[in-house]
């Protein structure tokens, strides 16, 4: 076997230290290559994957967020027609309150109109009774005087 690889010109020596030397080189483009760029390639899929996360979460919070904002607006929609409601109510309540007071102070006044001219009246028939009885005397004298 020397032989043949003698015939060959190969040196099993030179074999040994070129597997020496290749799996030394392997070692070192092992550690100083191919680790660091398998860490790099891991941490970007870590990346990625929390990326992903970060993306899926916020979209769960917009629409969580949504949800509340429509909740928060049909809440005060319905405060504001309630609030409008209880205006209303409110409203007529004054506005019946002011009819009933002014048809109070109307009918006061119509009262007071009717007992100034009652009084009116009654002052009247005094004044037209004296008149009358004015009238009646100065009848009388005249008629007495004709008939004197």
């Amino acid at each position: 076997m020397q032989e043949i690889l003698h015939a060959f010109g190969i040196d099993w020596r030179l074999i040994v230290i070129q597997v020496f030397n290749f799996a030394l080189l392997m070692g070192v483009l092992w550690y100083f290559l191919y680790t660091p760029v398998v860490k790099m390639i891991q941490d970007r899929q870590e990346k990625v994957k929390k990326g992903v996360q970060d993306a899926e979460d916020a979209a769960s919070l917009k629409a969580n967020a949504e949800e509340e904002r429509t909740k928060i607006l049909t809440e005060a929609n319905k405060d504001a027609g309630d609030v409008a409601q209880k205006a209303k109510e409110f409203a007529d309540q004054k506005a019946a309150g002011i009819v009933a007071s002014a048809e109070a102070k109307a009918e006061h006044i119509v009262k007071d109109a009717g007992a100034k001219g009652e009084e009116l009246k009654k002052k009247m028939e005094k004044e037209s009774e004296a008149e009358i009885a004015k009238l009646a005397i100065l009848a009388a004298e005249r008629v007495m005087s004709e008939k004197s």
